[in-house]
């Protein structure tokens, strides 16, 4: 029986998800698959073996990392909030420097990215990581090019995964790059996941970043421009309607929300085009209009600025479609994918 070795390295207070994630996708995959084909074979490796405890108390059995010897199809690396330990680790960072050698392809889940790029093993290739970490990941190793929107980034043999459940999505590339992507579907479905991202997706919503502001003034013009996008939304006309004085406005809102208010405005016309993209069968121009965009080349160049696809390329890999085959109207979907 031909069979796919994943090797697993845990440490103790890695994240359980990040392990138990990728590993549940390979399982399924292997109860999924036909006889004739290809399972993986899951194995853990620690330089804490043979019991190591997780974050959150759960307990993995481990070989030491001796046992992770020969040729390996899948090398994993999850994080974890020891991983500062980890990083000083300097027999287990490089036994992966090592590995990633023998390994047909090498991935990360959440914080495992920087022992990747402790190891060398990122430098001059583009890498991710969970997003509150991207900046730090950049500063620490600036010959990584770290790429902070994806919720994973495929490059070469080296796959590396944003924040924990992002570990789910990269192992569903994984077995579609294997098996198939009709596979990887059954495995999804399988999992009740809502939906199998593609990697190009960002990793969180431009409206609920930045949705909080404590200013009650900025508050309402958030509230405003979330319900006029099909209008020009110039901002000072926003100042306006906040009582503020456009320099002051711009310099408050900025402070409040993390971006100007512009580009809020156009990241926030971004994140509705991507929702009825998802969920409605209207045309690319009239995505466009009920956006605010001003024409539908407009929107197709700011629409490839943020997310590197067309509009029709998002639509093709995110539709969101019913049992039935029918598209799923705005309000009858789950708006958390916006």
């Amino acid at each position: 029986m031909l069979q796919r070795r994943v090797v697993v390295v845990v440490y103790s207070g890695a994240q359980a998800l990040d392990i138990t994630g990728p590993i549940e996708v390979f399982d399924t995959v292997n109860r999924l698959l036909p006889k004739s084909g290809a399972r993986y074979r899951i194995e853990f490796v620690s330089i804490d073996a043979p019991l190591v405890r997780t974050s959150s108390g759960v307990m993995i059995e481990a070989a030491p990392l001796e046992a992770g010897r020969g040729p390996i199809d899948t090398l994993l690396v999850p994080g974890g909030w020891s991983l500062g330990d980890a990083l000083k680790n300097r027999a287990l960072v490089s036994w992966i420097g090592q590995a990633a050698t023998r390994s047909r392809r090498v991935t990360s889940v959440c914080g495992g990215s920087f022992l990747l790029a402790e190891a060398g093993l990122l430098d001059g290739r583009r890498a991710t990581t969970h997003w509150a970490y991207c900046e730090e990941m950049a500063c620490r190793y600036p010959d990584v090019t770290v790429d902070p929107e994806p919720i994973f980034v495929w490059d070469g043999r080296f796959v590396t995964s944003a924040g924990v459940s992002t570990g789910i999505d990269m192992a569903l590339a994984l077995v579609e790059a294997d098996h198939g992507a009709a596979l990887a579907l059954e495995a999804a479905r399988f999992l009740v996941l809502f939906l199998k991202r593609h990697g190009g997706q960002a990793q969180f919503s431009a409206v609920l970043d930045a949705q909080l502001a404590d200013h009650a003034p900025i508050r309402a013009a958030q509230e405003w421009i979330l319900d006029n996008l099909e209008d020009p939304l110039p901002v000072a006309e926003i100042a306006q309607r906040a009582n503020m004085s456009l320099r002051n406005f711009a310099r408050v809102f900025r402070r409040e929300v993390g971006t100007p208010p512009g580009q809020y405005v156009e990241r926030t016309r971004i994140a509705r085009a991507r929702e009825l993209l998802e969920t409605t069968d209207l045309t690319t121009s009239q995505v466009a209009r009920r956006c605010g965009f001003a024409a539908p080349e407009t929107f197709i160049r700011s629409f490839g600025r943020a997310l590197g696809l067309t509009p029709n390329q998002y639509r093709h890999r995110f539709q969101v479609v019913s049992p039935s085959g029918l598209v799923v109207q705005p309000d009858q979907a789950d708006r958390s994918s916006v």
